[in-house]
């Protein structure tokens, strides 16, 4: 893993153009390529400049990481709708598989378990919780999960993230269930970008970078990626000692 630290919008536009480059690389390689991204306040900076890349995006297939289990693409909380507002709608990619909130579950999964394992994905923008979740994979994730996708039952501190980002207006309101792309899935894309700013992700970014591989901090499986780079900003490296930049930077 490799470790960067900037201001939070240099941050994003350093993020944004890495993701150009390989998804460019991929489209120039093989004649397209195949995104997946991840949702959450902590992606505002790294969208708002990815969607300005100079990409021919008709190439370009995205898949998406988690939704939750009934939730209506209009709700203002729905992962559909913000991809659908911040991305697709935008740069109107070739092809794209949104997660249906509010379609049954088991059906989803199997047609996105069919669509993703036609091909590897040649990027996946892969943000950490400050639980040290990946995707919706709470804490202890299970790392050896066979399925692509699976319906998961979010935890306390998860719900209250969503909460604080403003998505709900308490706990109650929550969804306590969604469709959650597995670890080892997340972990076959070949080239994997985490872009985790805010000061409310610095315990996150400080046990993913300092704890060995456990599933208590789902976030460290990351680290076994051959090409994984981590942005952060200064907020979110706020507890790395120089000792630990120096590992990773």
């Amino acid at each position: 893993m490799k470790l960067i630290i900037k201001e939070t919008s240099e941050m994003g536009a350093l993020a944004a153009a890495q993701a150009a480059k390989v998804v460019n690389e991929a489209i120039e390689e093989q004649g397209y390529a195949r995104i997946l991204l991840s949702t959450g306040a902590s992606q505002f900076p790294f969208f708002s400049e990815f969607v300005k890349q100079d990409i021919d995006w008709s190439k370009v297939e995205m898949f998406h990481l988690d939704e939750y289990v009934g939730i209506s693409e209009d709700h203002p909380a729905s992962f559909k709708r913000y991809l659908l507002d911040r991305f697709v709608n935008i740069v109107k990619p070739g092809k794209v598989h949104l997660i249906e909130g509010q379609k049954a579950p088991e059906e989803t999964i199997a047609e996105l378990t069919a669509l993703v394992n036609e091909k590897p994905i040649d990027l996946g923008m892969i943000g950490i919780g400050e639980n040290g979740h990946i995707a919706f994979n709470d804490p202890p994730a299970d790392f050896e999960d066979t399925r692509a996708y699976k319906v998961v039952t979010l935890d306390e501190r998860c719900l209250n993230q969503q909460v604080g980002e403003g998505w709900f207006k308490s706990v109650d309101e929550t969804y306590k269930q969604a469709i959650s792309m597995t670890c080892p899935q997340i972990m076959k894309c070949k080239t994997i970008i985490s872009v985790v700013p805010y000061k409310v992700k610095d315990e996150a970014v400080y046990n993913t970078l300092t704890r060995e591989l456990t599933p208590d901090v789902p976030a460290t499986l990351l680290k076994e990626h051959a090409d994984c780079t981590l942005y952060c900003d200064f907020d979110s490296a706020s507890r790395l000692t120089e000792e630990i930049k120096n590992k990773f930077l």
